[in-house]
């Protein structure tokens, strides 16, 4: 019997041969693709994992930036406020002095700059901050993803990190003082020459509100008007000039000064490009939009006015005299630079173009390869 078998595997030989290579070849072969599929599972659950946890660092670094901005709201206002001082001015109308008539015009220009001002800067620190918070967030974020590698050297320091955003010093300062400037001067070439016993409508006044923006909006840190550019001429309230920053220093220079000044040129890049101009835009249009509605409520009818002549009164048929209208402007700015949240804030913060916006400058800063672009 074992004579037959040896003699039908020799008479077979080839087929075993080819056989057992096949045999052995699909094995091999489907140990490799197992090994492949593993490789490839680990990667894909490497991969999710630092998605995953680059979400959660970019969703903390967004509520860390709510409230950045209602903790420097306070100070923002207490800004405004010592510079456009109404407080003074009205006390001072108490006394019913000889001057009563120049003191309210005074009164006017002051009320509405600072209620102005404050919708500038509120919507200014919103999306400045936005844009500072998330690039050093990113790269903290790659700071962090690198912790162990031998030889690493920070991106961003916590010395780089705080004189970096410092730097938002320059808005609550020097360049809140001549946004104030600007503005008082389209307030003053837009409504300075209306008569105090003058009666105007919401819509009225939402006119002469668009007046002072564009005047405000399209002027260069020359002064001179300028056409709708990438760039923002509200640019130059938010940052400090390159020249004015430590860049301007001819030596002495370390090396987390150098970074610093890389930081700020790529934020001056950011805030020069279409998307922040877009965005700041956008925010300034809800601001102002729902400075005029907290407006409205005092340029509701009466009931006599709603049934007068059995007709109903639309809001656009109110009109205030601007003496009553002054006080009312005056009183806005508390519920505009508020820590406490208000409709004002939270609208800025919940805006979709504000989060999308973020999104963008974190991944930008957070991924290497887009940062090596």
């Amino acid at each position: 019997m074992l004579r037959s078998v040896w003699s039908f595997i020799r008479r077979h030989k080839k087929k075993f041969i080819f056989t057992g290579a096949l045999v052995g070849g699909v094995y091999l072969l489907g140990k490799y693709a197992q090994k492949k599929i593993r490789d490839l599972q680990e990667r894909e659950a490497a991969e999710y994992i630092s998605q995953a946890r680059q979400q959660y660092h970019f969703e903390s670094n967004q509520r860390t930036c709510n409230m950045t901005v209602l903790s420097m709201l306070p100070t923002l206002r207490e800004a405004i406020m010592q510079q456009l001082n109404s407080e003074s001015l009205t006390a001072l109308l108490k006394n019913r002095p000889a001057n009563k008539l120049e003191i309210w015009e005074d009164l006017r220009i002051i009320s509405f700059s600072r209620s102005i001002v404050a919708v500038y800067s509120t919507c200014m620190l919103v999306v400045l901050l936005r844009v500072q918070l998330n690039i050093i967030g990113g790269y903290i974020y790659l700071d962090n993803a690198a912790v162990g590698k031998n030889g690493t050297t920070p991106l961003a320091p916590p010395e780089v990190q705080q004189q970096y955003l410092s730097s938002i010093q320059h808005l609550l300062g020097d360049g809140l003082n001549e946004l104030i400037t600007v503005v008082k001067k389209a307030v003053q070439n837009v409504i300075g020459s209306i008569s105090l016993k003058q009666s105007m409508s919401l819509l009225e006044l939402e006119q002469y509100v668009g007046e002072i923006r564009q005047q405000v909006e399209y002027r260069g840190h020359s002064g001179e008007t300028e056409t709708v550019a990438t760039r923002s001429p509200l640019c130059w309230y938010l940052i400090p000039d390159e020249e004015n920053t430590l860049a301007s220093q001819a030596c002495g220079l370390t090396e987390k000064d150098l970074t610093t000044i890389k930081l700020l040129n790529e934020t001056r890049d950011m805030l020069e490009s279409s998307d922040f101009n877009t965005v700041l835009n956008s925010c300034l249009n809800r601001g102002f939009s729902r400075l005029l509605d907290n407006m409205a409520e005092f340029f509701k009818p009466t009931e006599q006015e709603l049934t007068q002549n059995g007709m109903i009164s639309s809001l656009s048929n109110v009109r205030l005299p601007l003496a009553k209208i002054i006080p009312i402007i005056n009183g806005q700015i508390h519920s505009t630079c508020s820590e406490t949240p208000s409709h004002f804030v939270q609208d800025l913060l919940l805006m979709d173009q504000v989060k999308d916006f973020a999104a963008n400058v974190y991944e930008a800063f957070s991924t290497p390869q887009q940062l090596e672009k």
